[in-house]
């Protein structure tokens, strides 16, 4: 991927697509699919806010057993599949404990009549996966002594044991966004980040394109296009607002989500989910409470979800350490085996979800459970203009295959099937994780650990040796960088055929650098180093690239234009 905003102007598209999470990035990738010419443009970098933020479990819907909506159920688990299909080195399947109380609703008997439904309503779930360890089990059962083995400081009275389901989870959510971005790049596809759109440029017929600015070089772009698809995220009101004086008659809400990273791994085989205060409003079956998630992720803990009604600008949320204490102390209640302390907390992932109702009173969340998708020339009598705001990652696939059929509707076109729950994404060409790992292992040059070939693969899957190719290429590129376990072939990446344009765009969303835990000056310093032979970056730049990165990091936030936690 070369970025060349410039280039943007110079044809029309089919469809220019307006941010560049992972709703975007999904319907770039299934647009092009389907044979349409495809723009996308992000005002920062790609996945670089709320999808780079996500609490990392790819939901495959048991949790809408609760509230009766099978149809979400069915969906959730068929989008859990299709990753696992699609994207096997950024997705595994990943066990959950759930400690069975008692003989009520925190039983087994309750939790066993669920599982047997959800298997049943799910018995297609692995349908196309070969590798049996990308398969999801049927849910089973553990004795209370088996629970105690592996969770000993659960709460003992009442304990009868554990139902174990089996859900998914992301290695790396920006590495995912970046793979979609990269099959639809491969297939023609033009994008750029760190390009805004200022306005709709409109005929009339309704909207025909976009006016847009470098926000590097300040040039401005008109990119023409016979559809828009508005997938800004909690901007996305913003951006119809300012580029299209455009209200939408119901305005979404948002609630600001916070999952904390603990520098150590507290968890092994299984992740733990243990009773919260916040209760579900919409649960037609009450177990006492929504779950707490404590899961492993790489060689850290997860600890969440909290969430929060916000109603501010999307780019002004932040979490203060009085709410980092509460999030701690009731984790600590939940399960008193994780004795954590703020000073604990390596970071703080949040981001701004779509929600149901406004209402802030923490034991009557109301959880929005489907994405909006809407047709501007239905609700304002403007042709050319969609916009989709999604829920949950999981979704985002299914979400773009229904918005670019609307757009198929909209230009004309035949409905050309879509294939992007089957087709490989750009490094998915995986028949055996566990074998490709091997084997990469086996025939890695002397001087890469396996330490960094395992991370090597899981970023980028089968197409993990154009990375080692630098290595063959100049030695001196093999080296780590800093004290990490990444080599600098991929920063020398990441600038070249990824478009990073500043050290966090490396650090935080092309590498392992700072996926987890702050990693330290050294490190920022020689990352800056080897992006500036590439960039021409001078002493001066790169030590302004350092200094703000180590800003962001003293500050645990997930974003350079926002902090996200207050000191």
């Amino acid at each position: 991927m070369k970025r060349d905003p410039a280039a943007l102007s110079r044809k029309p598209y089919d469809l220019v697509v307006v941010g560049g999470g992972i709703f975007g990035v999904c319907a770039a990738w299934d647009a092009t699919l389907r044979g349409l010419s495809v723009a996308l443009l992000e005002q920062g970098d790609f996945c670089c806010a709320t999808s780079a933020n996500s609490y990392k479990i790819v939901h495959g819907g048991i949790r809408y057993l609760q509230q009766g909506d099978f149809p979400l159920v069915r969906e959730s688990s068929h989008e859990r599949s299709a990753l696992l299909r699609t994207a096997p080195h950024l997705i595994h399947p990943l066990p959950i404990v759930i400690p069975t109380y008692g003989y009520g609703m925190k039983g087994k008997p309750i939790l066993r009549s669920g599982f047997l439904l959800y298997d049943m309503l799910t018995l297609d779930r692995n349908r196309g996966i070969k590798d049996p360890q990308r398969r999801i089990p049927r849910g089973k059962f553990l004795s209370r002594r088996e629970v105690l083995n592996h969770f000993p400081d659960l709460p003992a009275e009442g304990l009868t044991g554990a139902a174990v389901m089996c859900d998914a989870q992301m290695y790396n959510p920006p590495r995912l966004a970046l793979s979609f971005l990269r099959s639809a790049v491969d297939l023609g596809a033009q994008v750029a980040n760190y390009v805004q759109v200022r306005g709709f440029t409109r005929e009339s017929s309704g909207v025909n394109g976009v006016d847009a600015v470098d926000l590097l070089s300040g040039v401005r772009i008109q990119i023409r296009a016979r559809m828009v698809l508005n997938t800004a995220g909690p901007w996305a009101s913003r951006l119809l607002e300012d580029a299209g004086g455009l209200a939408l008659k119901k305005k979404p809400s948002f609630s600001r989500d916070v999952g904390l990273v603990i520098d150590r791994p507290l968890m092994n085989t299984y992740g733990l989910a243990c009773s919260a205060l916040t209760k579900d409003v919409e649960a037609l079956i009450d177990r006492g409470g929504r779950h707490l998630f404590i899961l492993p992720w790489k060689d850290h803990t997860l600890v969440g979800v909290w969430h929060k009604v916000y109603t501010g600008p999307p780019d002004e949320f932040s979490v203060s350490n009085n709410e980092l204490n509460t999030f701690i102390e009731e984790a600590n209640g939940a399960y008193p085996g994780l004795q954590l302390k703020i000073s604990d907390v390596s970071t703080v992932i949040t981001g701004l979800i779509l929600f149901g109702s406004g209402s802030q009173d923490k034991d009557k969340h109301s959880f929005a459970k489907r994405s909006i998708l809407v047709d501007h020339a239905k609700e304002h009598g403007i042709e050319g203009l969609i916009t989709l705001i999604g829920v949950r990652a999981t979704t985002a696939r299914s979400m773009a295959e229904k918005a670019v059929n609307l757009i198929l509707k909209k230009l004309g076109l035949p409905k050309v099937p879509c294939r992007t729950s089957k087709t490989p994404i750009f490094g998915g060409r995986i028949e055996s994780i566990e074998k490709l790992m091997n084997e990469a292992i086996d025939q890695a040059p002397e001087l890469i650990t396996p330490q960094t070939i395992r991370s090597l693969v899981r970023n980028y899957g089968s197409e993990y040796k154009a990375i080692l190719k630098y290595f063959e290429e100049d030695p001196d590129l093999g080296r780590p960088v800093g004290t990490s376990h990444v080599i600098a072939a991929e920063v020398t990446h990441a600038v070249r055929e990824e478009m990073a344009q500043t050290l966090q765009d490396v650090v935080l969303r092309r590498t392992d650098l700072g996926t987890g835990v702050d990693p330290g000056e050294e490190s920022l310093s020689a990352c800056a180093r080897t992006m500036a032979g590439d960039l021409g970056w001078d002493p001066d730049r790169i030590q302004k690239e350092v200094a703000t990165a180590k800003a962001f990091f003293a500050h645990r936030g997930s974003n350079k234009n926002f902090k996200v936690y207050q000191p």
